[in-house]
C-alpha cells in the first residue's frame, strides 16, 4: 500500500505531455512565418529587384502602368505554382516513406515523376493533348501505374520490397522511362516543342490557367493525405503490429498510396517533373518532430515550398540574365542527401 501511495515520479509526471504538443505547434507556427517570406522573397527578388515599399504598393493599390507594379503580379503566378507543388511534393513525400518505411522514398527516386512524364508525353504525342486538364489525367495515370510497376518489381525475389530494392527499381525503371519518353521526343518535333519547357521542372511562365485546374485535385490530395498520420504511425511499427492494433494494413496502404498519386500526378502536371524535395524536407523534419507522423505530415507540406522557392529564387538570380530551372537546382541539393543516406547503414528502415 506504501508504494501505491507514494507520489509519481517526476518522470511519470502528466505536466510535461501537454507541453510537446504546445512546443511543436509554435514551431509549425514559425514554419508557416518562414514560408510567408519566401512567398514575399519570391514576389521581390529576380531579374528586376523590387523593394518592399513597392512590393506593397502593387499588392494594395495595383497601377498598370506602374512597370514595377506588373512584375509583381506577374509573379504571383509564378509563386503560387512553387507553393503548391512544393506543398505537393513534401507531403507525398513524407507519406511515400512513411507507408513503404523507406527513408529512400521519393516522387522523383522512385520512378512516379518519371511516370507522370512518359504519361503527359504520350498524350501529347498520340491523343494530341495541348491543354493541362488533359495534362492533369495522363500524369494521374503515369503516377499511378509508375507507383505500381516499382513496387511490383522490387516485390520480386527475397525479402520482399525492402527500401534498397525499392530505390534500385525505381532508378531502374526511371531511367527506362525517360529513356522511352526521350525516344517519342526526337521522333516528332511538334511534341519536343509543346514538351521543352515543362520536362526540365519549372515554375517558370505558369499562369491562371494551370493553377486554378489543379486545386480541386491538390485540395483533395492534401486532405486526404494529411488524414493518415496516424495510419502511417501504425504502419511504422510494423504490419503484424499494426494488424493487432485493428488496422486494416491493405487499405491504409492503399487510401495512402491514393493520396500521393493525386499529389504527385498534380504537381508534376503543374511543374514538371521536379524531384528530391519529398526526399530531403521529410529527413529534415524528422529533426525536430520525431517520428509522429501526424507532425511530420503537415511539416513537411509547409516546409518543402521553402525549399522549392529558395531554389526558384537562386535560379533567378545566379546566371543573370538567363534562369536556372528550380529541377536542376533542386537535383543539385537532393543529390548529395541522396547519396549519404544510401551510405548509412542506421537509415535502412523507418
Amino acid at each position: 500500500m506504501a508504494a501505491l501511495d507514494a507520489p509519481a515520479s517526476p518522470a511519470l509526471s502528466a505536466p510535461r505531455a501537454p507541453r510537446r504538443p504546445a512546443a511543436r505547434g509554435l514551431k509549425l507556427v514559425l514554419a508557416i512565418a518562414v514560408l510567408a517570406l519566401a512567398g514575399v522573397a519570391s514576389l521581390a527578388i529576380g531579374a528586376r529587384p523590387i523593394n518592399p515599399e513597392t512590393l506593397v504598393q502593387a499588392l494594395t493599390a495595383y497601377n498598370p502602368a506602374n512597370g514595377d507594379h506588373a512584375v509583381v503580379v506577374s509573379r504571383i503566378p509564378r509563386t503560387l505554382v512553387g507553393l503548391l507543388a512544393g506543398a505537393a511534393l513534401g507531403l507525398a513525400g513524407a507519406a511515400m516513406q512513411g507507408v513503404a518505411r523507406n527513408p529512400l522514398a521519393d516522387p522523383g527516386i522512385l520512378g512516379v515523376n518519371s511516370g507522370a512524364a512518359l504519361a503527359v508525353v504520350i498524350g501529347i504525342f498520340v491523343f494530341g493533348v495541348t491543354n493541362f486538364t488533359g495534362y492533369i489525367w495522363f500524369a494521374f495515370l503515369g503516377a499511378g501505374a509508375a507507383a505500381v510497376l516499382v513496387y511490383a518489381v522490387a516485390s520480386l525475389g527475397r525479402d520482399g520490397a525492402t527500401p534498397i530494392k525499392l530505390a534500385l527499381a525505381g532508378a531502374a525503371l526511371s531511367a527506362g522511362m525517360v529513356s522511352l519518353l526521350n525516344a517519342v521526343l526526337v521522333s516528332s518535333q511538334q511534341t519536343f516543342d509543346t514538351f521543352r519547357f515543362w520536362q526540365v521542372g519549372s515554375v517558370a511562365g505558369r499562369g491562371w490557367d494551370v493553377i486554378v485546374p489543379v486545386l480541386p485535385f491538390l485540395a483533395f490530395g492534401f486532405a486526404l493525405t494529411l488524414l493518415t498520420g496516424k495510419v502511417l504511425n501504425s504502419l511504422s511499427l510494423g504490419d503484424d503490429i499494426a494488424r493487432g492494433l485493428g488496422q486494416n494494413v491493405t487499405a491504409a496502404r492503399a487510401l495512402t498510396a491514393l493520396g500521393v498519386v493525386v499529389l504527385c500526378g498534380a504537381a508534376t502536371a503543374a511543374a514538371g517533373p521536379i524531384a528530391f524535395i519529398g526526399l530531403v524536407i521529410p529527413h529534415v523534419v524528422r529533426a525536430f518532430t520525431g517520428p509522429d507522423y501526424r507532425w511530420i505530415l503537415p511539416f513537411s507540406m509547409v516546409l518543402a515550398p521553402v525549399l522549392l522557392l529558395a531554389a526558384d529564387i537562386l535560379g533567378r538570380v545566379i546566371l543573370p540574365p538567363g534562369e536556372v530551372q528550380v529541377g536542376i537546382l533542386t537535383a543539385v541539393i537532393g543529390a548529395p542527401v541522396f547519396i549519404w543516406l544510401v551510405r548509412r547503414r542506421k537509415m535502412a528502415e523507418l
